[in-house]
């Protein structure tokens, strides 16, 4: 049940929602739509968003300046490349510090992602720390135990305005 008396947080897992979007409906997420509909009225405290930096991405940086000019918080992390090639950009445990940190001064945390990776912070959060806690994500690319674990589960690709088609 949504109040509008709620501090309300959102972190959301840019990488995901975009490959998400990429793939399921060759578009991409509209993020001021994102924020303005995950609010729903509710005073949001802070909206922040984790992405990876990469040398060579065309486009990056104004992909980063449309979501702070969004109202996105972003913070930053370089693409780490390991001997052999392999390569590591996830913010996981960050997004989990951030939103543990930021609990206290929260009624609801809204994740935005489908990772089902994030199932002990929603549990953390609504039973550790009796946090409402909302997941936005595509249905289609989310993890049906992240979902379950939710108090509610916002299904992405029913609000309109969310995608833009390229």
């Amino acid at each position: 049940m949504i109040h509008r008396n709620q501090r309300v947080g959102i972190f959301i897992d840019v990488q995901n929602l975009y490959h998400s979007t990429k793939h399921l409906y060759s578009g991409r997420v509209n993020y001021r739509e994102l924020i303005k509909s995950l609010t729903a009225g509710r005073q949001l405290i802070r909206a922040i968003g984790y992405v990876v930096k990469s040398e060579t991405a065309f486009g990056e940086t104004s992909f980063f300046e449309a979501l702070k000019k969004s109202g996105v918080e972003l913070r930053m992390k370089d693409l780490q490349i390991f001997p052999g090639g392999v390569k590591k950009a996830d913010w996981d445990v960050g997004m989990a510090v951030d939103a543990i940190r930021m609990a206290g001064s929260l009624d609801t945390v809204v994740l935005a992602t489908g990772d089902g990776d994030f199932v002990p912070l929603v549990e953390y959060l609504k039973w550790g720390l009796g946090k409402e806690v909302e997941v936005a994500a595509f249905s289609r690319s989310s993890s049906a135990k992240l979902k379950e674990a939710a108090d509610f589960f916002i299904d992405l690709e029913r609000l309109p305005r969310m995608i833009i088609k390229k």
